[in-house]
């Protein structure tokens, strides 16, 4: 069993992997609005333009429901709750430091995506007033309920091993905020694809990093070999 990292040495591989994470957003973001443009466009149009001839009053609601669920506010209370109950339940700080971690991660990567790549939204009417017209890469909304509720699988599937049967079905709201913001012409496809695949990319890393150190096993594989102690409090992690 290798020995555990220093502190240092994980956070240094965090900033690390964070600015790795955002040169690949960057590269692609520049891709598809420059070289790529001519290519990407067209199909991408074409996606928007579809979803917004399936618009009627009664799908309007649900896409309202599920801008709603990506909602920063709405996201960042979700995580809140999930990071403060994980730690108390483990009586380890990695949940809250995990869902830190992860929430800023994917703001950082928002915040200078939106501001160096500027992509204009896609010509359907928008149904969600007062979106920044170029700010359509990457979706904020796609990425916030990715790492809300996916984080809560990821935790849940460390933790909690009894509840992987039925945690998954957590991962359809991300799916629902993504057709929503489609729904509405807020951003192409290729922005919300853009947006689960980072921010999938940066909750797996973080829970390399901190969480599977400090389990008596890989959660990928579910078994420690004997040679782990008993984890605490529904068999995760060993308090830190």
């Amino acid at each position: 069993m290798s020995a555990p990292r220093s502190r240092t040495a994980t956070a240094t591989l965090v900033v690390v992997a964070w600015v790795a994470v955002l040169g690949v957003v960057l590269v692609v973001g520049w891709l598809i609005t420059h070289p790529l443009r001519s290519s990407v466009d067209p199909w991408d149009n074409d996606v928007s333009r579809w979803f917004a001839g399936q618009r009627t009053g009664s799908l309007n609601t649900p896409a309202e429901v599920g801008t709603f669920l990506g909602e920063t506010v709405v996201g960042m209370s979700v995580a809140l709750v999930a990071a403060l109950g994980f730690s108390w339940w483990q009586r380890s700080f990695l949940p809250a430091i995990f869902f830190a971690l992860l929430t800023a991660g994917i703001g950082g990567f928002y915040f200078v995506a939106t501001h160096l790549e500027s992509r204009r939204r896609p010509p359907v009417r928008i149904l969600d007033p007062g979106l920044v017209p170029d700010a359509s890469y990457p979706s904020g909304h796609v990425a916030t309920a990715t790492a809300a509720y996916g984080g809560i699988v990821v935790l849940a599937w460390v933790c909690a091993w009894s509840a992987r049967r039925w945690v998954w079905v957590l991962l359809a709201l991300p799916a629902f905020v993504l057709l929503a913001r489609l729904y509405q012409g807020a951003h192409h496809l290729t922005d919300v694809l853009t947006s689960v695949v980072y921010t999938a990319v940066w909750m797996s890393v973080l829970a390399r990093l901190l969480l599977c150190h400090a389990v008596g096993h890989d959660p990928a594989h579910g078994d420690s070999g004997g040679r782990a102690g008993p984890a605490p409090r529904g068999g995760g992690l060993r308090g830190r």
